[in-house]
């Protein structure tokens, strides 16, 4: 949580000090590297293994726990875009499952190797960047999926949420309700390249935060929405339990997580895909994704009346 709420100001603070401090020119060092080293976030990234391999986040998988399930093997001579869903407040299952080792992705699916795209404003921040980037984590620019979904000899593997910040404003226990009617971006990029497609779906991602109501067309609503346009993400008021207590924190519930990796969709390379083309593809993803979520429902929680809405 002080990572995910704290760190980017922390780093941003102490490059500025250091910057203002005796050791000022090592700040000015850095500065040169950065505008050396910006288009790395769009290029594939740093990950690094040791950093994914931490003891902590095994704890962190614990927490929770988190599970990686895996329907289906895919094949590491192809690129695929896994979008994933739900977005949730903290995007936990897909942090733990696709930045980390801790579920073991590399052993479920040897040859492949995960990325998760992230807003790019976070790698402009100083020194954070190269935390993220060491996770796996890339820009979620147009030219970064491009870059990853184009590897001639396969293997790479770009993960999306796709309801993006949006759809974190309606996470809470108990929503069904994904931001993917309009999204089709990831889909015209896929019939570029010739990427599987392939859903995922994160049962219990929305269980982890209570959120303060805010219905579309209330005051609150329309002023996140304002904020998310002003700054490019999304500020949903959430809360849970404490570290010691359990009636109010912003400690995530103790609730389980499965991550459901489901079967790829076949996509022929369109070098220049119609709309015609995109929308096609589009409500076979849908309807593909919507066949996940019915058929694991039962397994994870979930009963006959609840079933996926679409926005």
């Amino acid at each position: 949580m002080f990572c995910f709420l704290a760190l980017a100001q922390c780093c941003l603070a102490v490059f500025v000090l250091l910057a203002l401090s005796d050791w000022w020119m090592l700040a000015l060092l850095y500065s040169g590297w950065l505008w050396l080293d910006w288009d790395t976030p769009t290029s594939g990234g740093r990950r690094s293994r040791w950093v994914r391999s931490w003891v902590v986040w095994d704890y962190f998988r614990d927490y929770f726990p988190l599970t990686l399930i895996k329907t289906v093997d895919l094949d590491p001579r192809k690129n695929y875009i896994f979008g994933f869903h739900p977005h949730g407040v903290l995007v936990a299952g897909a942090f733990g499952n696709f930045c980390t080792e801790s579920t073991g992705f590399s052993r479920l699916f040897p040859g492949l190797t995960s990325h998760l795209l992230m807003l790019p404003f976070w790698f402009r921040v100083p020194l954070f960047r190269e935390y993220i980037m060491s996770g796996g984590l890339v820009s979620s620019s147009k030219s970064s999926l491009s870059h990853l979904v184009s590897r001639p000899e396969g293997g790479n593997v770009a993960v999306i949420a796709v309801g993006g910040a949006p759809e974190s404003l309606d996470a809470r226990p108990g929503s069904l309700t994904l931001q993917v009617q309009n999204r089709k971006g990831f889909i015209k990029l896929a019939l570029r390249h010739g990427a599987q497609l392939v859903p995922v779906f994160s049962f219990g991602e929305n269980e982890l935060f209570d959120q303060i109501k805010n219905p579309s067309g209330s005051n609150l609503r329309t002023l996140q929405n304002q904020l998310q346009s002003i700054l490019g993400f999304a500020v949903p008021l959430f809360h849970a339990r404490g570290v010691f207590q359990y009636s109010l924190g912003l400690m995530p519930y103790r609730k389980s997580i499965h991550t459901v990796v489901g079967k790829p969709i076949s996509v022929a390379q369109t070098s220049c895909p119609s709309s015609e083309d995109i929308e096609s593809l589009h409500q076979v993803y849908l309807t593909c994704l919507k066949d996940l979520f019915e058929q694991n429902k039962h397994t994870y929680g979930f009963n006959d009346d609840q079933h996926l809405t679409f926005k």
